[in-house]
């Protein structure tokens, strides 16, 4: 440990303990508020639409199925179809239009996803040697914005095939097989895991237990888009029907199943919110994913700094250092905690790691010549705007020591 000299024309202390103090407690305050933000349940976001059938959903909405989809539902576990009629509200976003949670297979349960203005699928599959994969596509330049758009889904054992408004748009091939893919709760607007929450309108939607053929995939198209649903024909009728044409209440009927009604909670939910979650299931090859690391680990930074002051030179403690990375990683084990328990926040180990080096950055930091000056000119500063001397009052200014 290095001691630095007084600063020869310094602050009284007086002045030097109540800035210190002063800023502990504010930057405290401001990093409780930033991590727990919002501190209440937020309502749920989905309203019926007034002038046609279809649901609503805005940010932090989204809609659960009161029962589970199994496979006995269907007749051919290795094949299946989705149609889904739908409205983006915004197209620069990444979200989850549906997904289903706790899939009667290993690996991640079947999603539909917007990226941007395109759509992305994700199915797992198992090849040869029963390794369990998660096979994600896309199909780039699905979605305008406000502009509906009829999605057709075929999932056949070995491949994917993506239809917009009838017509084939992609055929994706897969290194495996794949099945069950449509079991599980299905939640709509939303991931199950996490806050990932899709806006726009959703106008209908449909599943099949069998792989829709091209003519029966433009029939069905027409169909919807004429009679707001499908053919219900013995050969083509689906297992599982939302046509959304309540205009009320709390529940989006299964024309064909109660059992797998959607239900519309009160308030903005994740089914199964993450709590401390691994860093390697955290991370993301994106640019947003680094962005949030370099926020965390600044966020901390003014904590290490403020608190390595308080604790060498106002409540002056033996191990200045070693006490002030400890409280910056208890503060984010505290905030990381308490997010498992708010549906717009996500709990993880990532940002333990990151918070605690901001915090000991913040402590190097305060031991620089440069922050010492700049501590000590904003206490003179204080000093002499409070109408006190530094003569007298406290004759010793502040010791300080810096990081080992």
């Amino acid at each position: 440990m290095t001691d630095f000299k007084a600063i020869e024309e310094g602050p009284s202390g007086k002045a030097y303990r109540r800035i210190i103090t002063a800023s502990c407690i504010c930057v405290l305050c401001i990093i409780l508020i930033a991590g727990l933000w919002p501190l209440h349940t937020l309502n749920n976001k989905v309203s019926w639409l007034k002038n046609k059938n279809g649901l609503s959903f805005d940010q932090h909405g989204s809609i659960v199925s009161a029962g589970a989809f199994r496979n006995s539902d269907l007749r051919d576990d290795t094949s299946s179809s989705l149609e889904i009629w739908l409205e983006p509200s915004r197209v620069g976003d990444s979200k989850t239009i549906l997904s289903f949670d706790g899939s009667e297979h290993l690996g991640d349960p079947f999603s539909l996803r917007q990226n941007k203005d395109g759509l992305r699928i994700l199915r797992h599959n198992v090849n040869d040697q029963g390794i369990v994969r998660t096979a994600s596509f896309g199909v780039d330049h699905v979605f305008r914005e406000n502009k509906p758009v009829f999605v057709t889904i075929t999932l056949g054992e070995r491949e994917t095939s993506v239809y917009l408004d009838g017509v084939l748009a992609k055929v994706s091939p897969l290194l495996g097989r794949s099945r069950n893919n449509f079991t599980g709760r299905l939640v709509v607007a939303d991931s199950p895991t996490t806050s990932y929450d899709w806006s726009g309108h959703i106008l209908g939607l449909a599943f099949y237990d069998r792989q829709l053929t091209p003519e029966q995939v433009v029939q069905q198209y027409e169909t919807w888009t004429k009679t707001q649903q499908p053919a219900l024909s013995d050969d083509e009728a689906p297992v599982a029907l939302y046509l959304f044409d309540e205009r009320n209440g709390d529940v989006a009927h299964n024309q064909l199943d109660p059992a797998t009604d959607l239900i519309i909670p009160a308030h903005y939910f994740v089914l199964h919110p993450s709590f401390l979650l691994a860093p390697w299931r955290e991370y993301k090859p994106t640019w947003s994913y680094w962005q949030d690391v370099s926020v965390n680990v600044a966020g901390f930074i003014p904590l290490g700094l403020c608190f390595a002051a308080y604790f060498s030179s106002v409540q002056e403690i033996n191990r200045p250092t070693v006490t002030t990375i400890a409280l910056g990683f208890v503060v984010s084990f505290t905030i990381e905690v308490l997010q498992a328990f708010l549906p717009t926040r996500s709990s993880g180990t990532t940002d333990l790691a990151t918070n605690t080096l901001g915090t000991a950055i913040g402590v190097v930091l305060y031991g620089w010549s440069f922050t010492q000056g700049l501590l000590g000119k904003a206490s003179h500063r204080l000093a002499g705007f409070l109408g006190e001397s530094s003569q007298g009052k406290e004759s010793r200014s502040p010791e300080v020591v810096s990081a080992a």
